[in-house]
């Protein structure tokens, strides 16, 4: 169970869960990417009771099922085996749908994409904002659609209006004014399928993500960062969102970014100096992976002691080229740089 991926469910209203304060809390650290095994990290409870938490998140409905365990593979019998020149290559094998229902989600925005168009948008403004405040839907999905931030104002004050409704304006409303309006209302704000989608939209503008993700975890603001289905300028602020963010985040908190990422952070974070609790956490720690040791040993910041640290380390002294890399940092031991 550690390698599932646990995913919200879009259209689950949070207004209808009851839910705990830590229970909301490891539901609002859900994005859809992250396993299982990276959430003790990112939310400091023990497994046992993440696990728990999980399945009274999938009780309520908060949470897609997880995948049911794999099947016991028979091997064919001679009779159904495909000639080798007909079998399908693995690299040829068609990938499965990220989750199962975001075709089910896709097939029912462009029905209600084609209600907007032929039916309400020719409508005046005035009266399409009338109708955002007292319809339900379809025509409330719909009108979700609706490029006019005024009409966006008008769906945000329905009292039918939903996290399924935030979703659809934060994939596709063209307007900066009109996601300001969607984020006036924080538990739509909060929503890791709205965030989802609000970054991976061009109109997003940066003093609104600078808003919404300035007090987010490292490791959340690192995911924006790199994720190329996220436009350059919007990355481009995350990357100085989280250098903004390092230099004022818990001690655990940095060692989790640069662990988690085994070091690629570091790129990111040049120039950026670490403090003594941090260079203290991180040399409490056994390396193992070559990768991480090399990215801390190109880390022009690595405090002496890190390096001192992994100098010492079992796969360091198994490999010359990387206790070459670290007898060249700048921070490195004097006596390390004779030997």
């Amino acid at each position: 169970m550690n390698d599932w991926t646990p995913k919200p469910i879009p259209a689950a209203s949070l207004s209808r869960l009851s839910l705990t304060p830590e229970e909301g809390f490891v539901l609002s650290r859900l994005d859809g990417t992250t396993p299982v095994r990276h959430l003790t990290a990112l939310t400091g409870l023990p497994a046992e009771r993440i696990q728990a938490i999980l399945a009274r998140l999938i009780a309520q409905g908060a949470l897609l099922d997880p995948p049911p365990p794999p099947s016991p593979v028979r091997p064919p019998t001679p009779e159904v085996m495909p000639p080798p020149e007909l079998a399908c290559p693995p690299e040829a094998a068609p990938e499965a749908a990220e989750d199962p229902g975001e075709a089910e989600d896709d097939a029912s925005m462009g029905t209600f994409r084609q209600l907007f168009e032929r039916r309400l948008h020719p409508l005046a403004a005035d009266e399409r904002a009338r109708l955002a405040r007292e319809s339900a839907d379809p025509e409330l999905s719909a009108l979700c659609f609706d490029p006019v931030p005024a009409v966006i104002h008008s769906v945000m004050e329905n009292t039918r209006v939903g996290l399924a409704h935030a979703r659809l304006i934060a994939r596709h409303h063209p307007n900066p004014v009109g996601l300001e309006a969607l984020c006036g209302r924080a538990a739509f704000a909060a929503d890791a399928g709205v965030r989802r989608w609000l970054v991976r939209n061009p109109q997003l503008p940066a003093s609104l993500f600078r808003r919404l993700w300035a007090g987010r975890r490292l490791m959340e603001q690192f995911k924006v960062a790199g994720d190329r289905d996220v436009p350059e300028g919007t990355r481009r602020t995350a990357r100085e969102v989280l250098r903004a963010r390092f230099t004022t985040a818990p001690a655990e908190e940095r060692v989790e970014l640069i662990l988690l990422t085994e070091g690629r952070v570091l790129t990111a974070l040049s120039g950026l100096p670490v403090d003594g609790k941090t260079a203290s956490l991180l040399c409490g720690r056994v390396y193992r992976s070559p990768g991480l040791i090399q990215n801390l040993a190109r880390w022009s910041a690595a405090p002496p002691v890190l390096i001192a640290h992994l100098l010492k380390q079992e796969a360091v002294r198994r490999q010359p080229q990387l206790r070459l890399l670290l007898q060249r940092h700048p921070n490195a031991p004097a006596d390390a740089r004779r030997e």
